[in-house]
This record gives C-alpha cells, structure tokens and sequence, in this order.
C-alpha cells in the first residue's frame, strides 16, 4: 500500500521560477491526504531554507520538514565527520554552511557553482584530493534546464575531478541510496510503500527503483522525449497535475 510520495521540485513543481500548471493544486490535494509527502531537491544554488521560502512564496503549502536537499545532507555528513570544507559552490549556497568550523580545509565540496567553476578553483580543488580529501558532491546530473535551454550541471566537473585525482566521489544528494533512505526513514515508511515522482529519468527515477520504490517519470522539466524507455517499469504521465487524480482513485 502507498504511504508516501517522494516529489523532485524543479521540474516537477517548478520551472524558471514559476509554478507549473496545476502544481499548486495537486501539491495541496496531497497534503490534504493521509499520505507521506516530501520535497527533494539537488539544487546547489538555493540554501534549504530558501528552497522552502520559494516554494512558500508561490503558494505550495510546504513544511520545512518536509523538504530534502543535497546541500543539507552535505552538511549534515561534514558536521558528523568534524570535516572543513573547500567550498567549490555557488555564493547563495556558502550560507548552508555557516555553522561549520573553520580551518584548513581537508574536504571538497562540489555542487553546480556556475562561473566559479574555472581552472584555479578546480585546480586547487584537485591539490586537496590529491592529499586525500574526500570529495563530497550534491550528485551527478549532466545537465539541468533553464528558460527553455539546457545547461551543465555539476555532473561532468565530478566525473573530471574523480579521473584527475582517481578518487570516485561521495554522492549525498539524488541518486544516492543513502539519500533516498535518509527521506524514507524519517517519513517511516518501507521503500515499497514509496512512490518517487521526478523528471530526471537516470537520477530520480531509475535510483528510486533501483533499491524498491516505486517511481513516476513526467514529461515536464528536463524531460526528453524517449526517457521512458529507460525505465519502462515506471509510471509516466504529463504532469503531476495528470498524475495525482490517478493516485488519489487508487489510495
């Protein structure tokens, strides 16, 4: 039986912005129901606190309990670990991680830091792996969309870094299993009583099921045409707007 419903934001709920179409509703539909519902998301520009503030702001009725980032379990995993970080992220991200110590760095972190991802910073950033920092990353996208184009994500500059350094990165955000079940254990449910709904058919979708949730792909987002035959055991629909009338039958 479906407990819970695990939902990507951009793309999902979100595009440039703007809510998509019917979002708001289905998100309140939801709410209203007596399933489990939180918000993923590895979006390394936004801290999670300003994740749920913009959500907020364009009427989805969100807790910030709810709400699941990358960059918050990167904190979480240096804040165990007594790491220091080299931040190789984007400016609006670094107050995340304000409340850790500061000190020589001996871990990287690496999220989608737009212009700061030249030579120098990666360059040095590849010196600390090379003295046996480990390298911490939001995930492994390729590419993300923005106003109707798409751009690198922080995938690539992982995979540069993990070949230059020979090291293989600790994924903390989508697709790490370890992330998924972080969310499936606060929200006490078994994987099999999950569902995850996201427009990345490799980080969202195939990852979800790959360790027993059940997943839905949406033709909104980053979606391309054909990304379902990736996953064909997955549930696909339009939207979420399109999707949610056919749980709501079902629950």
């Amino acid at each position: 039986m479906l407990k819970a419903i695990l939902l990507d934001i951009s793309g999902v709920l979100t595009e440039d912005g703007e809510a998509l179409p019917g979002a708001i509703d289905a998100v309140a539909q939801l709410q209203e129901s007596e399933l489990a519902l939180r918000f993923l998301t590895n979006t390394s520009r936004k801290t999670s606190a300003k994740v749920c503030e913009d959500l907020k702001a364009l009427g989805f009725h969100v807790a910030p309990a709810q709400v699941f980032t990358a960059p918050g379990a990167i904190r979480r995993y240096l804040a165990h670990h007594r790491l220091c970080p080299y931040l190789l992220v984007h400016e609006r991200l670094e107050p995340e991680f304000d409340d850790l110590p500061r000190g020589e760095p001996d871990a990287v972190v690496l999220g989608d830091a737009g212009q700061r991802l030249d030579y120098a910073l990666l360059d040095e950033a590849f010196r600390l792996l090379l003295d046996g920092a480990p390298l911490l990353t939001v995930g492994t996208n390729r590419y993300f969309r923005q106003a109707g184009e798409f751009h690198l994500d922080a995938g690539p500059f992982v995979r540069a870094l993990e070949y230059a350094a020979g090291i293989e990165a600790r994924v903390l955000g989508k697709p790490s299993e370890d992330f998924f079940r972080d969310v499936l254990d606060e929200a006490g449910v078994a994987p099999g009583e999950a569902m995850m709904v996201g427009d990345d058919v490799e980080c969202d979708v195939v990852a979800a099921m790959n360790i027993g949730l059940q997943a839905c792909l949406v033709r909104s987002g980053k979606y391309r045409q054909g990304d379902e035959a990736q996953a064909p055991e997955a549930h696909c629909e339009a939207s979420l707007a399109d999707l949610v009338p056919t749980l709501m039958a079902s629950y």
